[in-house]
């Protein structure tokens, strides 16, 4: 299967699952038949994302092939549902395909909770997904490899402790975030990538469906985008 970006020509030949991952897919079993769909669909992603998301991939190669770290801080306004969605795949994909060195965080302009309709469809999905600590913010571990520490995920504001506080790439995940924010303290790069929010369907019969969606669009997103990195760095 190829696919070709638009823009700075990229041309990617997908192997199956497989043999990217190598002898055997690193993460766990549940997770296989909905990272195979994502892995088997990531070509159809329209032109203007496969350019934008060409874009972060050159800054990520760049950091890659120097050695300095690679921090991708996923940035939205409550940091409860797109942004934590976009971290936990984002994470998951560089794992996938072995990319070295990434490192994935999500915070908010402000902190509220990691909305439980968002952990249901992470579950969903495949990964497993625990309460550390109940409270108004939940902590959650989200584990997607028998060998890969567990993700602590949680509310926060982005530039709160834990997090990166300089030389990090800024992924704006919603307009709210990007209009709100000017100026992102800390980040050498901005992209601004901005998804549908799911609440609008929250107490709606398609709730599930509308999550699932969100979520199955920023995976097959952060799987091109580390699938064109990992190319790169052959």
């Amino acid at each position: 299967m190829l696919f070709t970006v638009v823009g700075p020509l990229v041309s990617i030949c997908l192997l199956s699952p497989l043999e990217i991952a190598g002898n055997e897919m690193p993460l766990l079993e549940p997770l296989h038949p909905f990272v195979a769909e994502v892995v088997a669909t990531i070509d159809s992603l329209p032109s203007e994302r496969q350019e934008l998301l060409t874009r972060v991939a050159d800054d990520v190669v760049s950091r890659v092939q120097t050695g300095k770290p690679v921090h991708l801080t996923f940035i939205c306004t409550h940091n409860s549902r797109r942004s934590h969605l976009a971290q936990i795949w984002c994470q998951v994909a560089a794992a996938y395909y072995e990319v070295p060195g990434v490192e994935t965080y999500s915070g908010g302009t402000e902190a509220t909770a990691c909305n439980i309709r968002t952990v249901r469809s992470l579950r969903r999905a495949g990964l497993s997904v625990a309460t550390m600590t109940p409270g108004k913010n939940p902590v959650y571990l989200v584990q997607y490899a028998e060998s890969a520490p567990a993700l602590k995920v949680f509310s926060k504001v982005y530039s709160e402790e834990g997090n990166p506080q300089s030389n990090y790439l800024a992924m704006m995940c919603c307009s709210d975030a990007d209009q709100n924010c000017p100026i992102v303290r800390g980040a050498s790069a901005r992209f601004s990538l901005q998804y549908l929010d799911p609440k609008v369907s929250d107490g709606t019969p398609e709730e599930a469906a509308r999550y699932d969606e969100r979520s199955r669009q920023i995976a097959q997103e952060m799987f091109f985008l580390m699938a064109n990195v990992a190319q790169r760095l052959k």
